[in-house]
C-alpha cells in the first residue's frame, strides 16, 4: 500500500509539478518566493505573453520573473511552466529551463527565447516540440486554463539528464534534486 502511495505521489509530481501531500511540507520554504511584475498571482496573463500560432496571435514573449529566499545549499535552479488543464490527459509543458546558476535570481522579459537564457542555463523542449518559452493558447471556449510557474532550488549545479530530455524527464530528475520550490498561477482563456 505504501509503494502504491509513493507511485501515486511521484505521478502527481510529474504531471503537475506539485509534490504529493506528504512531501509538501518538506519542499515548501516560507521565505522562498517566485514573483512576476507582469502576472499577478491568480491573475489573467496578458496577450503579449501568449503563443503565436494554433489560432493565437500573441507575441510569445516570456514574462519577467524574480525569486528570492532560496534554501541554504542551493546550487542551481529549474524553472517550469505547466498547464494542468490542457485537454491532453497529461497537461501541457510551456517552458522548461534548467541548470540555471545559483547566482541568478531573476529573468527579464524575453529570456524564454532560445539564446536569451542566462549563461549556463539550458532551455528544454516543451510540448510545442521545441526549446524555449511557448505561451498560453488554450482551445477557444474552454474556461481559463491555469499556468503554474514554478522555480525549484536544486542541490546540483547541473542536472544529470540526457541530451534533449522531455519535460517529464527534467521533472523526474528535478524531483530528486529539489530542496525547495516556489510557485504562482496565472490564468488565460479565449
Amino acid at each position: 500500500m505504501r509503494a502504491l502511495a509513493l507511485v501515486a505521489g511521484l505521478t502527481a509530481l510529474l504531471l503537475t509539478g506539485t509534490p504529493a501531500p506528504g512531501e509538501a511540507a518538506a519542499m515548501k520554504t516560507e521565505k522562498f518566493t517566485l514573483t512576476s511584475p507582469d502576472i499577478k498571482p491568480g491573475g489573467k496573463i496578458d496577450d503579449q505573453f501568449t503563443f503565436n500560432g494554433f489560432g493565437c496571435t500573441g507575441a510569445n514573449t516570456s514574462p519577467a520573473l524574480a525569486w528570492s529566499g532560496a534554501p541554504e545549499g542551493t546550487k542551481g535552479f529549474v524553472l517550469t511552466v505547466y498547464d494542468p488543464d490542457a485537454p491532453t490527459g497529461s497537461g501541457f509543458w510551456h517552458w522548461v529551463m534548467y541548470d540555471i546558476p545559483a547566482s541568478v535570481t531573476s529573468l527579464p522579459q524575453g529570456a524564454g527565447a532560445v539564446g536569451k537564457e542566462p549563461a549556463g542555463a539550458v532551455q528544454g523542449s516543451t510540448d510545442f516540440g521545441a526549446p524555449g518559452y511557448g505561451g498560453p493558447c488554450p482551445p477557444k471556449g474552454d474556461k481559463p486554463h491555469r499556468y503554474i510557474f514554478t522555480i525549484y532550488a536544486v542541490k546540483a549545479d547541473k542536472l544529470e539528464v540526457p541530451a534533449n530530455p522531455t519535460p517529464a524527464v527534467v521533472g523526474f530528475v528535478t524531483h530528486f534534486a529539489a530542496i525547495g520550490k516556489a510557485s504562482f498561477i496565472g490564468k488565460y482563456g479565449r
